[in-house]
């Protein structure tokens, strides 16, 4: 499978700045494998394709302010920080991604707050972009992470070409996200409403969590033709034994299991025995699925429209079938569907 096969042409214009003013009203598109129909509903009609004890998998990740601007010492040239992951809990230190990159080197002092409250110092170069800091701060802990958080700004993907606005904290949160480590939300959650999935409950159908903390891989430019030569970033996921019982009850029941998004995707298919079964696990995957590619988990499948090119869209395509998943592409841009973060989603069964 080569890259060029995941080329579509995308306008600008479709792609989604803002979310609709309500989670579950986006417009959904049903692909059914079993027939080839593509079928156009909104997405609270998506209780009408699953039934009693059929099963939910959403990611319970949560997105933290990611983003920090602030000066270099000496020079006070702009720079911009994304924080990664925290390394060292009590000697404050981060792995970060700086831009612009060639004049950050190590010992170099960073700051950031009107009145430069927060200080960082190069401590390590670990790629052409990746730093890592340590942020020179004397209070305790909570002090210290309310600081940074208050500092940093929602961590927008760069397609969504606008600033940043207060709604987008509440906005690009799933109302189910509980466990921070996110530096990208998982997007197939964000259509979920309390109503929506009230009503889901009163139809009796379950819900399982696992976490996989979405990182900057997901938006890396895949930069070889031939797939099997890309290499994705590693993210740390969990799956509690709670959601394996939830799982594999449904699975020997025959009830349909549903995957909330790629990432839960890949945290399935990352966890899973030679039987199908799934086991618990706490530690880091970099599963990369593009078709071919046989799924032992879901059933069913909630994705957002991807940009042309990247992995979520290779994975969407390994599940849906490739040329059905693209004609179904080339009909949402037809039909003027949102593409993004911020988009309409897509339902496979």
């Amino acid at each position: 499978m080569k890259l060029s096969k995941f080329r579509y042409k995308l306008p600008q214009e479709l792609i989604a700045l803002y979310p609709t003013p309500n989670r579950d009203e986006c417009r959904l598109m049903v692909l059914n494998r079993k027939t080839g129909n593509i079928e156009h509903k909104i997405f609270k009609d998506i209780l009408d394709y699953f039934d009693e004890k059929d099963v939910f998998v959403f990611n319970d990740t949560k997105v933290f302010p990611a983003r920090l601007y602030g000066n270099k010492e000496k020079t006070g040239a702009e720079i911009e920080v994304f924080l990664l992951r925290e390394l060292n809990r009590d000697l404050r230190i981060w792995d970060v991604l700086v831009d612009p990159a060639r004049k950050i080197r190590i010992g170099n002092k960073l700051y950031f707050g009107e009145d430069d409250s927060m200080v960082a110092e190069v401590i390590d170069n670990t790629t052409s972009r990746g730093r890592t800091l340590r942020f020179l701060f004397d209070g305790d802990y909570d002090e210290f992470k309310k600081e940074l958080y208050g500092l940093g700004e929602t961590p927008l993907p760069r397609f969504i070409n606008r600033k940043v606005e207060p709604e987008d904290a509440e906005n690009y949160q799933t109302i189910f996200a509980k466990h921070e480590g996110a530096v990208a939300a998982p997007t197939a959650g964000l259509h979920f409403s309390r109503e929506l999935m009230k009503r889901m409950e009163i139809k009796g159908i379950d819900f399982a969590y696992i976490t996989l903390h979405v990182g900057l891989g997901n938006f890396r430019e895949v930069d070889v033709e031939d797939l099997t030569k890309h290499k994705m970033d590693s993210e740390q996921i969990i799956v509690p034994q709670e959601a394996v019982e939830i799982v594999n009850k449904a699975k020997d029941e025959k009830h349909k299991i549903c995957a909330v998004g790629t990432t839960v995707v890949r945290t399935l298919e990352s966890c899973v025995t030679t039987r199908g079964r799934l086991t618990e696990f706490n530690g880091w995957t970099n599963k990369f699925i593009f078709p071919p590619y046989e799924f032992s988990v879901p059933d069913a499948f909630i994705s957002n429209f991807h940009l042309p090119y990247s992995t979520l869209l290779m994975m969407v395509a390994a599940f849906g079938g490739y040329d059905y998943v693209m004609e179904a592409y080339n009909e949402a841009v037809k039909e003027k569907y949102r593409f993004g973060t911020y988009g309409d989603a897509m339902l496979i069964i």
